[in-house]
């Protein structure tokens, strides 16, 4: 009976570690990333879950260790194409409008050809803002408008920082939607949390982090 072929993770990482002014703030970490999948990155403040996601995005260099997408090294480009970061800052332009800001950031980082900027920002509950200044939006408007974002994005791999933060229950409810309607099309997410809210209703596995003694 022939072998059943079998695929590399989404993500993969191997002894990953990073410190700051010669003190540990992660790691060795050896963890994967299947598509269908979250990996749920639970820790207390200060305990590198904010360090870990900008190490996997590219924007900290670890000290050691190594990251695959897909079996291939993850250099930037690839990164780029793969990986779509999502930050406790909404990375928006204050004096563009929510949908020049959606518009702008597709031409950076491409989009999903079944969707529209447009379409995105009902998705997030923002129709009506489509004019509407970044700097005019509340917090809680500007995490919408980075989820639009994010929905538009084609990258299978999803960095997810504190989403659920400056939401209301409406809102948290919507992350939870789009995590699963993302791992339904084939992607994976990986989300911090520090215990204040539930888990993503998916297939969801622990990557716990301590603060090092």
């Amino acid at each position: 009976m022939p072998d059943t072929p079998t695929h590399p993770p989404l993500l993969a990482a191997r002894g990953l570690r990073f410190t700051r002014n010669d003190e540990p703030v992660f790691g060795p970490l050896d963890f994967t990333v299947d598509r269908g999948e979250t990996l749920l990155v639970q820790g207390d403040n200060g305990a590198g879950k904010t360090t870990l996601l900008r190490a996997l995005a590219g924007l900290l260099r670890p000290d050691a260790g190594e990251i695959a997408i897909d079996g291939q090294l993850a250099r930037r480009a690839l990164r780029a194409q793969a990986m779509a970061y999502l930050g406790h800052l909404p990375a928006l332009k204050a004096d563009l409008s929510a949908l020049e800001n959606l518009r702008f950031l597709c031409g950076l980082h491409g989009r999903r050809p079944t969707q529209s900027a447009e379409g995105a920002l009902g998705i997030v509950g923002m129709a009506g803002y489509e004019d509407a200044l970044a700097r005019q939006l509340s917090a809680g408007q500007k995490k919408r408008l980075s989820l639009a974002r994010l929905w538009l994005s084609p990258a299978p791999l999803w960095l997810l920082d504190e989403p659920y933060a400056n939401l209301d229950l409406e809102g948290i409810e919507l992350v939870n939607r789009m995590v699963q309607a993302h791992l339904r099309d084939g992607g994976a997410a990986l989300v911090t949390t520090h215990g204040a809210y539930a888990a993503p209703p998916v297939r969801t596995r622990l990557l716990p982090l301590e603060r090092p003694a």
